[in-house]
């Protein structure tokens, strides 16, 4: 678990200083969501936002725990080693692509639009929110919507070869994201605002850049474990 506790380190910041990415993706759907609160519940608006943000996260944590799977299946064959290489390459481009330097991620999310041509309908019909038990069921919907961070998260997660701590990065990543769109539901402006500034999502960029360079397989992980 110790070994463990750098990675969830990086899964936070990633969702936490992802939060400008999330405004763009889901920024207006959170604003819907609020919006479609009836009048008559609007005094549990904040109830309702949670579950919304409660269900978001446990369906990252449910993909995680799946594509972890898939991650076990591979690290225990003679793949493994070029995985990992490949989730450290992708913690770099996702440690870039935070700080504002390269923003190719946003590509992968064409991978996910089918899908969701499938759910949103679904997810449709639970509007207007009006119990906790919808909200929680609409934002399990809504974890699903194509994001190309959420899914490089994904592929990053899937290389630790273990369902569990995939499944625990995923979550640790959609708690990062969480007060960014709390806020932004309940329109708590100045944690956005310095959330999106440049220094704020350059310094996590450098770190999460870090974590993928310590990743990569190599002697410098002998030399930083003091072996």
């Amino acid at each position: 678990m110790i070994d463990l506790l750098p990675l969830l380190l990086s899964a936070l910041v990633l969702g936490l200083l992802g939060g400008g990415h999330c405004l763009g993706m889901c920024g207006g759907l959170m604003a819907a969501l609020t919006m479609a609160i009836p009048a008559e519940q609007r005094s549990r608006r904040l109830q309702l936002l949670i579950a919304y943000n409660l269900g978001r996260i446990l369906s990252y944590a449910a993909a995680g725990l799946l594509i972890g799977l898939a991650g076990w299946a591979v690290a225990n064959s003679p793949g493994a080693m070029a995985l990992r290489v490949a989730a450290a390459l992708l913690l770099i481009c996702m440690g870039l692509y935070l700080a504002g330097w390269w923003s190719g991620l946003t590509r992968i999310e064409a991978l996910g639009r089918g899908l969701w041509r499938h759910i949103q309908p679904i997810a449709s019909r639970l509007m207007p929110v009006a119990s906790v038990p919808k909200a929680l069921l609409l934002g399990a919907f809504w974890g699903w919507l194509p994001c190309g961070l959420v899914y490089s998260t994904l592929l990053w997660s899937a290389s630790q070869g273990d369902a569990l701590d995939s499944a625990l990065l995923m979550l640790a990543f959609g708690i990062g994201t969480w007060p960014v769109l709390l806020a932004t539901g309940l329109a708590a402006e100045r944690l956005t605002a310095l959330l999106r500034k440049r220094g704020v999502r350059m310094a996590g960029g450098v770190m999460v850049i870090l974590f993928g360079l310590w990743t990569l397989p190599g002697p410098h992980q002998h030399w930083l474990m003091g072996h």
